[in-house]
């Protein structure tokens, strides 16, 4: 898909793999809504690269929709959407102050995997109804995954629970919108420097990349956001799950 003039969705888009996401769509000409609960850091992306900022909780259903609908009034349609919001919790199943708390939870789940197919579910109703561009397609969902679906470590059980799901609901979703001429695909990032990982100490960054076989560093959003920009461009991708890790597996610990 060509991007240039055509509406994007980047939820999470404030920071981190989001923001580079959203930086790169509309450099290649795309109108980008910023969708985001960080309503400030939305909006002075938004201004950054000319684009819009929506509030978002991308697990509620009212939130989703008004987000969607806010994004068309100023764009128009979308045809692609990028699902980058979500959250990570480190607590084991039974720990010192007893079993893990059902509430922490419960909410990975809701906005790593219960939030990306809301906003899926929405954005794809849309785009089903638009016009077929060159090819037959009709518009491109990116979802975030991590390594940690596949090779999680102790106290990460719901997150990796959150992003199994995603992976595991990509190539069932991809068939059903074949017919709509709609792709789905996920990104499944390996430690990468966002602002949760930037926070740490320097010494902590430096541990973490030496686990990493090569590039022997921390990924960077903008790798990120590249990954996503070739998806979009390259038509016979579809139903897949991409690992971006520089070839790590985590140990359990």
């Amino acid at each position: 898909m060509k991007l240039q003039g055509q509406a994007a969705i980047v939820t999470g888009g404030a920071s981190g793999l989001g923001a580079a996401t959203a930086r790169k769509l509309a450099a290649q000409g795309a109108k980008v809504a910023v969708a985001d609960l960080n309503t400030k850091l939305a909006e002075e992306l938004a201004k950054e690269i000319g684009g819009v900022a929506v509030q978002c909780d991308v697990a509620d259903a009212a939130s989703g929709e008004a987000a969607i609908v806010a994004a068309a009034k100023a764009h128009g349609p979308a045809r692609v959407l990028v699902n980058c919001a979500g959250i990570g919790v480190a607590k084991r199943v039974v720990g010192r102050d007893g079993p893990h708390a059902l509430g922490d939870f419960d909410r990975v789940i809701r906005i790593n995997l219960i939030g990306s197919f809301n906003m899926l579910r929405l954005a794809a109703a849309e785009m089903s109804k638009l016009e077929p561009l060159e090819g037959g397609e009709r518009g491109i969902v990116i979802n975030t995954a991590s390594v940690a679906a596949y090779d999680g470590q102790i106290g990460q059980a719901a997150y990796s629970a959150s992003k199994g799901g995603i992976v595991g609901m990509t190539l069932p979703i991809a068939r059903e919108l074949a017919q709509f001429g709609i792709r789905v695909l996920t990104i499944a990032p390996g430690l990468f420097l966002t602002p949760l990982l930037g926070a740490l100490p320097q010494e902590a960054q430096d541990s973490l990349a030496a686990a990493i076989p090569f590039p022997h560093r921390l990924g960077s959003p903008d790798e990120y956001a590249s990954l996503a920009l070739h998806m979009i461009d390259n038509p016979y991708l579809n139903g897949e799950v991409v690992r971006l890790d520089a070839s790590l597996r985590m140990a359990p610990k």
